[in-house]
């Protein structure tokens, strides 16, 4: 966002966030992964404009779930709180929610990793309600839970994961406000190792 308001302004961009849980098979087919799929979007100072309204009379019925925000930026917030928290604890210790809580120990580790990236968000001017955080961590310690992440998916599959855009870029945010994330820059530099070693193998062998 900030990279589209500096070269745009803000007025011209609106926010969004986008629900849904899929993946790429053999085929190259998109296959859904759960049965949720939900389009949020709005203007970025909140306000209920003819044209945000115009976005969602387009959006209407196209067979996903549609809502306008009066603040979608502490839902984008929201949004890459649970990401990098989901994506740091599964890409770093290799496992499912389930497999991580059933390890003495990994529960904590999975609210700890949340509990870096809500210090981050609310540094940041955006401290997540007591609703949101203990929907996350039910969900971050479920028993059984087969939940990962999109990142943990692509790494399982050897791909490109978005190392910089989910963690890097939440830690430096970090960083720049006092704010220590240690498991989330582990998982970072666990990744970011992955990424480079993948790079010099495609390159080794183009």
């Amino acid at each position: 966002m900030d990279v589209l308001t500096a070269r745009f302004g803000a007025e011209p961009v609106l926010g969004g966030v986008c629900f849904v849980a899929t993946e790429i098979d053999a085929q190259d087919r998109i296959i859904q992964l759960a049965d949720f799929q939900s389009l949020t979007y709005g203007e970025l100072d909140g306000k209920k404009t003819s044209r945000i309204e115009a976005v969602h009379d387009a959006f209407r019925g196209a067979g996903f779930d549609t809502a306008i925000s009066a603040d979608i930026v502490r839902d984008m917030w929201q949004k890459w709180v649970f990401l990098a928290s989901i994506g740091a604890i599964t890409c770093l210790l290799d496992g499912n929610i389930g497999e991580i809580v059933g390890v003495p120990g990994g529960a904590d580790l999975s609210l700890s990793a949340l509990l870096e990236c809500a210090a981050i968000a609310g540094a940041c001017g955006y401290p997540l309600s007591e609703a949101f955080l203990a929907e996350k961590r039910s969900q971050l310690t479920a028993p059984g839970s087969p939940l990962t992440s999109s990142m943990y998916r692509d790494l399982k599959e050897q791909a490109l994961v978005e190392v910089d855009s989910i963690l890097g870029d939440l830690i430096e945010r970090g960083r720049k406000h006092g704010v220590s994330a240690p498991l989330l820059q582990a998982a970072f530099v666990r990744l970011t190792i992955y990424q480079r070693r993948r790079a010099a193998v495609k390159a080794a062998g183009s």
